[in-house]
């Protein structure tokens, strides 16, 4: 039998690289396909199994069964050995990729080198955002190396959401944190209002969004206080207390540490004005213009009344 293979690479420049992810190639290959490996990379590649079925092997440990829907990670230094079934092959695509940014993946639970073989629940998203990568990877494109690198970062989360173990079992237990979130409240008695263990609530949380209960809590806070911040006048002092906080100096003093500056300069960043006449109080009204100037060329003067746009 015959099998089909498209490649196609891509050699990043150091600009490129300070994307944080780029795209070093991609593939689609199906059928009876010849078997990978043994072999060692200095890059991480996903491979998406879209059908049938084979096997995985990594360096010392058994091999693992695969069948699709699957996610193979390949990742760098890591010698791995995998191939289809032999009578039957199966259908896979694939995307190389490097960068700074794999390790934050990976610390986020994006990119699993500990579980190299990951079931997916499907892959109708996976296959559009490949699809945009192999129209990037088209012959003589100019912004073939940004398109790519963006979209290695979406495929990156559609992998996360369609993996087998991101059940919607979880999404009940964020957003009972997400609304509790500004009560007095220890993680540990957030795991027993969900008639949960500590240790469950924490592998649910992370599970789910890559990051622990107490940090999770704290991105809602720190959240919702920046829209109170940008989008109402109470005192810093309120915002603290509705959000969870009982001592506005300790408030005051974390979202300085968390974002830079502290609540009252956010404020005056993010407030918009409602004077104009703030900003353009030295640009002269019509009725002071020089009496000289004709009507004609006022109205074509930029950007006074009756200029034309």
């Amino acid at each position: 039998m015959v099998h089909y293979s498209w490649m196609r690479f891509l050699t990043p420049d150091a600009l490129h690289q300070d994307l944080g992810l780029v795209c070093l190639g991609a593939g689609v290959q199906r059928g009876p396909l010849p078997v990978v490996g043994p072999r060692t990379l200095d890059r991480h590649v996903a491979v998406v199994v879209t059908a049938g079925s084979g096997w995985f092997r990594r360096a010392g440990d058994p091999p693992q069964r695969v069948v699709a829907p699957a996610l193979l990670w390949l990742t760098p230094g890591t010698p791995h050995h995998y191939g289809p079934e032999p009578d039957t092959g199966w259908d896979e695509t694939f995307v190389a990729f490097t960068g700074a940014a794999t390790g934050t993946y990976t610390r986020a639970g994006y990119i699993t080198p500990r579980h190299p073989v990951v079931p997916l629940k499907g892959t109708e998203a996976i296959s559009k955002v490949v699809a945009r990568i192999v129209r990037a990877l088209r012959p003589a494109n100019p912004l073939a190396d940004i398109e790519a690198a963006v979209a290695v970062h979406e495929l990156l989360l559609v992998l996360r959401t369609a993996r087998d173990d991101s059940g919607a079992a979880d999404r009940p237990v964020l957003e009972a944190l997400a609304r509790d979130a500004f009560l007095p409240m220890s993680v540990d008695e957030h795991a027993a209002r969900l008639g949960m263990t500590p240790a469950g609530l924490r592998a649910v949380v992370r599970r789910a969004s890559g990051r622990g209960p107490k940090e999770y809590l704290l991105s809602v806070r720190l959240g919702r206080a920046q829209e109170l911040l940008a989008g109402t006048d109470l005192p810093t002092t309120t915002v603290a207390r509705m959000v969870g906080f009982d001592d506005p100096a300790y408030f005051s003093r974390l979202f300085s540490r968390k974002l830079g500056m502290p609540p009252s300069q956010f404020r005056r960043l993010e407030t918009r004005t409602a004077a104009l006449t703030e900003v353009t109080s030295d640009v002269p009204s019509p009725s002071s213009q020089d009496p000289s100037c004709s009507r004609a060329d006022a109205a074509d003067s930029p950007g006074r009344p009756g200029a034309a746009g």
